[in-house]
């Protein structure tokens, strides 16, 4: 049977796993009466929730006698470790581009990495039947963008369909708007080209990813680059430098099968597999016959640029409702992520009580401690700092993202203002269509931390901001924070109505009646700008004579705001931290004793 292999490259949203899902269902893969989840490619619930894809996976499907594996990655620059080493394992890419949209940050970062390794694009203009659709502008801006990352001539005279992956159809006719994908498939056998393999030489294979079984343990995935692996074959493992990590047998070999995994008895190069039976290789490592003494070079992966502090949780509700809460069950779960997701560095701090974290971006690192609190850790989150770094001169530099703003003229104003006191420099802006405005900023990564919520206020949630990692650069100095201080208990108990109504004229509150609150915990955000010690556990003082005039009427409490995970992350200072439990998150000061924080803040003025 032929073979192609092929991954679908896309920004956010565009429709890459809804197309997928499309192609299982005229392939054949999935029979007519078979109930299947849509999206059935983001099978993790994080991944259900957000509507994004975090995990890169291959799967695959028949057509004709060719068997297509078509690899879905994620589309989010904080994933963008994943799709660097997936690029490796194929032979041709779909680009998707929605039809309003057009090409977006995250389609110039996996364009680039496609076009470097020699990729051949097939374009495929998505929802061509949307009512804002500009199909020729987004055609032209495609092309522009394969001129500006240096495609060669060959790659710019790419092959383009226009489809509707959630009606499943494609044509190669602009103005189609029914019919089936036939055209997809037949243009990916036909444009594509099948591996290149030598199947004489010994078996080697590079892992891309890497997976946990309870019952098999450690699964490399990858493609098979030379040769042929029977089961039980004696296999070892290499790093980048040719040494032997270890040696062992190939236990199970597995093929995929539309969204299965199947075990086969032996695979050939070309195809993509997944491998069972030795216990310390990880990604970028070469799995190779024992004849082998040369590693497959592998592609090296963008430095993490941003780094949180994960640290046991010392607060007095420690606990009460995680069943993981311990530094080693937290040491082992960091080491176990850092060893699959080559993207996250982890590094144990002298108190052994704390972690450093370095990743990709805040999502990344959002999306990590999400899945741990899960998982039923309890967690104290320190404030993202990014990580600098030196040039040549000695001088600090930093790391500068591309920011790529769509927004309704009327808030474009607030919105350059806003970015220009966060030290960003605006590189481009032009209208949109629809009254938006199109504004590209070069902006340190440092001044971004924080700012989403805010934006989002600021453009009444209409606006879409994307990030894309750009380049280290010179230091931009000091960058204002946040501007107004905390409201802070300053004992323990339970949260009164009859305190928190006064409280709610100081500032915007994030607690409410009945909660329960400690010494040091943040309960509401200052209209000043210091922090205030309050006490909202006053309770009223009851007597035996009645209040005159109606006194006695109810307190009306305002709803206290409720903040998500990333916006607390994104709000604390350097001097807090965020409670992460299965069930909580909450506010607090690093040092809950109100003489540690004096002592703390005279000796920081001092440094």
């Amino acid at each position: 049977m032929s073979l192609r292999n092929v991954a679908i490259i896309a920004h956010v949203d565009h429709g890459k796993t809804t197309l997928v899902d499309q192609l299982f269902r005229q392939s054949g893969t999935f029979r007519d009466n078979q109930r299947v989840e849509e999206r059935a490619m983001d099978s993790n619930d994080l991944e259900k929730e957000r509507g994004i894809t975090i995990l890169a996976k291959p799967t695959s499907v028949e057509w004709q006698g060719t068997r297509i594996n078509i690899v879905d990655t994620p589309g989010h620059a904080d994933f963008g470790g994943e799709v660097e080493r997936i690029l490796s394992m194929v032979d041709g890419v779909i680009l998707l581009v929605d039809s309003s949209e057009g090409a977006m940050p995250q389609t110039k970062f996996v364009t680039g990495k496609a076009l470097a390794l020699g990729l051949k694009p097939i374009v495929v203009v998505n929802k061509v039947d949307r009512a804002d659709a500009r199909i020729q502008e987004v055609l032209d801006e495609v092309f522009d963008l394969f001129v500006s990352l240096d495609a060669n001539d060959e790659q710019l005279d790419f092959p383009v369909l226009y489809a509707s992956g959630r009606n499943g159809y494609a044509s190669t006719d602009m103005d189609a708007r029914e019919g089936t994908l036939t055209p997809m498939f037949e243009l990916i056998v036909s444009h594509v080209p099948a591996p290149k393999v030598d199947l004489d030489a010994p078996f080697s294979f590079l892992v891309t990813l890497l997976d946990r079984d309870n019952f098999v343990g450690r699964i490399l995935t990858g493609r098979v680059n030379t040769g042929t692996l029977k089961l039980n074959q004696a296999i070892h493992a290499l790093d980048a430098d040719g040494n032997v990590i270890e040696t062992g047998r190939a236990s199970k070999i597995m093929s995929f099968r539309g969204l299965e995994r199947v075990p086969v008895e032996e695979a050939q190069a070309g195809d993509i597999i997944s491998l069972a039976g030795l216990t310390v290789a990880t990604v970028a490592n070469t799995i190779a016959d024992v004849s082998v003494s040369t590693p497959i070079k592998a592609q090296p992966i963008d430095p993490p640029t941003l780094s949180m502090r994960f640290a046991v949780n010392d607060s007095p509700m420690a606990g009460r409702e995680g069943s993981k809460v311990t530094s080693r069950m937290i040491r082992d779960r960091l080491m176990r992520e850092a060893e699959s997701n080559v993207a996250i560095k982890v590094t144990e701090s002298d108190d052994r009580d704390s972690f450093e974290v370095a990743g990709r971006g805040e999502l990344q690192l959002g999306v990590l401690i999400e899945t741990m609190r899960r998982e039923g850790f309890e967690l104290g989150i320190s404030r993202p700092r990014v990580l600098f770094g030196e040039d040549e001169n000695g001088k600090k530099t930093e790391p500068y993202e591309t920011v790529v703003i769509d927004v309704d003229e009327e808030f474009s104003g607030t919105v350059v203002d806003k970015m220009n006191q966060r030290k960003a420099e605006m590189t481009d802006m032009r209208p949109s269509g629809g009254g938006k405005t199109r504004i590209t900023f070069s902006a340190p990564s440092r001044g971004l931390i924080g700012y989403h919520g805010e934006f989002l206020s600021d453009t009444r949630g209409t606006g879409i901001m994307n990030r894309l990692f750009e380049k280290y650069g010179p230091h931009k100095g000091n960058i204002e924070g946040r501007k107004n201080g905390v409201l802070i208990s300053n004992g323990a108990g339970e949260a009164q109505g009859y305190a928190l109504g006064p409280l709610e004229e100081r500032g915007i509150l994030f607690v409410g009646h009945g909660e329960a609150l400690y010494e040091g915990m943040i309960i509401g955000e200052n209209a000043k700008t210091d922090d205030l010690e309050v006490n909202p556990m006053k309770a009223k003082q009851l007597t035996n004579f009645r209040a005159s005039g109606g006194k006695d009427d109810a307190i009306r409490l305002t709803p206290p705001k409720k903040m998500t995970l990333e916006q607390a992350i994104a709000y604390i200072d350097d001097d807090e931290m965020v409670e992460v439990t299965p069930k909580s998150i909450r506010l607090r000061k690093r040092h809950l004793d109100p003489h540690e924080r004096k002592r703390a803040s005279r000796a920081k003025q001092a440094a």
